[in-house]
């Protein structure tokens, strides 16, 4: 019995390299990685040196040209842009290549609609491809009335009555969505407000996509015993995390934090994205620490930190202390005696949180950054004044206890909120 196989869509990729840009090898082979993920058979790839995109069909006349033989030749399907085009450009283009065109950003928002979980992750990439679709409606028009579907709309030929309803929907929904979420992130932020009551220290990991976040995450977990039936999903994949994950790591010294997992960055990342996860990676500004995690096995890895960087700056992120966590060094294959110099010169550390090497090391340097304020003192608490000798055992770490006659002497370690708020009944 013969087995038929669904075929993949065709694709040519195709960029513009503006002023001999060291990154844009880099650039146009992870656009064939989100083309990979988007099941999408990349056939080929042409690009050209330009001093600026060109506003009419981002290549020049005679560049187009080209890519429309090359296209034929390849039996593409579709034409996959390095650059997110405008709605003219679509339209251009496709009348000159005939076949469909996209460009990165369409590549990214079908990745996050594909990887989306929770409501929230799913509210928040239908308002930015609503928000990236909403100004291209007219060239989609003709697109599907030419090729017959595409980006989720069906209607072919329709007039420019139906395009202003189409549009009038859209911006309805892209309000009503954006409703839901403020709501969503309200609750969030109502969330924090309790959690920094509590003044528990937070720590956020961030860092370019499959960077392994996620895996670190639930390596902390399991080494402290904290919360393990909690383990955040992680897989070896563009975008495995698009939901924001608080959990409690806790230690037998009363010391604890919480660890957030976040979102994964990446080069040219759709500014609706950006916009629409903007609430969920408020986490990341409010941090006490940053677990900067890159992956040390990608020969890339310098421009991903630099895009991390660019990334949180726009956030308002980039002043908070930082602790550089270079993962995966079990498929980079390096040198143990410079990785210890490196980690005595900088903030930063070096583990496998796949097969758990440095996972104890990492952990002993969280602490010693998320508590540094912790100090110890003494104290001599009033026999009528038990709930804050409970609150204490419960809270902080109680070295020593004595049974005095005015009161139950303590020694103490533990943050600096806790001192000053009971400085009072400090002994000398």
């Amino acid at each position: 019995m013969a087995i038929y196989m669904e075929q993949r869509e065709k694709v040519v990729l195709a960029g513009a390299n503006l002023n001999n840009d060291v990154n844009f090898t880099n650039s146009m082979k992870e656009l064939e990685k989100l083309a990979g993920a988007c099941d999408l058979e990349v056939v080929g790839t042409l690009y050209q040196h330009l001093d600026r995109i060109q506003s009419y069909a981002y290549f020049g006349k005679g560049k187009v040209e080209e890519l429309s033989e090359y296209r034929k030749e390849q039996e593409a399907d579709t034409v996959v842009f390095n650059d997110e085009l405008s709605p003219s450009q679509i339209r251009n283009l496709e009348e000159a290549l005939n076949c469909k065109v996209i460009d990165r950003t369409v590549l990214i928002l079908d990745i996050f609609s594909s990887r989306a979980r929770t409501k929230e992750a799913q509210l928040q990439v239908e308002v930015a491809r609503l928000k990236y679709m909403l100004p291209r409606l007219s060239g989609l028009r003709e697109s599907l009335g030419r090729q017959g579907g595409g980006a989720g709309l069906r209607n072919k030929g329709a007039g420019e009555t139906k395009l202003e309803l189409d549009r009038r929907k859209i911006e309805d929904r892209i309000s009503r969505l954006e409703s839901e979420l403020a709501e969503l992130a309200l609750r969030r932020q109502n969330q924090r407000k309790r959690r920094q009551k509590q003044e528990i220290p937070v720590a956020a990991l961030v860092g370019y996509t499959n960077a392994g976040k996620s895996t670190i995450m639930n390596a902390l977990m399991e080494y402290t015993n904290s919360e393990e039936d909690k383990q955040v999903f992680a897989k070896d994949m563009l975008f495995a995390t698009l939901e924001t994950s608080v959990r409690n790591i806790s230690f037998p010294d009363n010391k604890s934090f919480l660890l957030t997992d976040t979102v994964g960055f990446i080069s040219k990342l759709p500014h609706h994205l950006v916009k629409a996860f903007r609430s969920t990676l408020e986490e990341v500004s409010e941090a006490d620490l940053l677990l900067h995690v890159i992956d040390y096995s990608d020969p890339d890895y310098e421009l991903h930190k630099t895009v991390t960087h660019e990334t949180l700056k726009e956030l308002g992120a980039d002043t908070i202390p930082v602790l550089y966590v270079y993962n995966k060094t079990d498929k980079a294959g390096i040198d143990t005696e410079s990785v210890k110099k490196a980690e005595e010169e900088a903030s930063s550390i070096y583990i496998s949180a796949k097969s758990k090497e440095g996972v104890k090391a990492l952990v002993e340097r969280i602490k010693s950054l998320i508590f540094a304020d912790y100090m110890e003192y003494q104290l001599l608490i009033p026999y009528d004044k038990g709930g804050i000798v409970s609150y204490l055992n419960e809270k902080a770490t109680v070295l020593e206890t004595k049974y005095e006659e005015n009161g139950i002497w303590l020694s103490i370690e533990g943050n600096r909120a806790d001192y000053e708020k009971y400085r009072m009944y400090e002994k000398k």
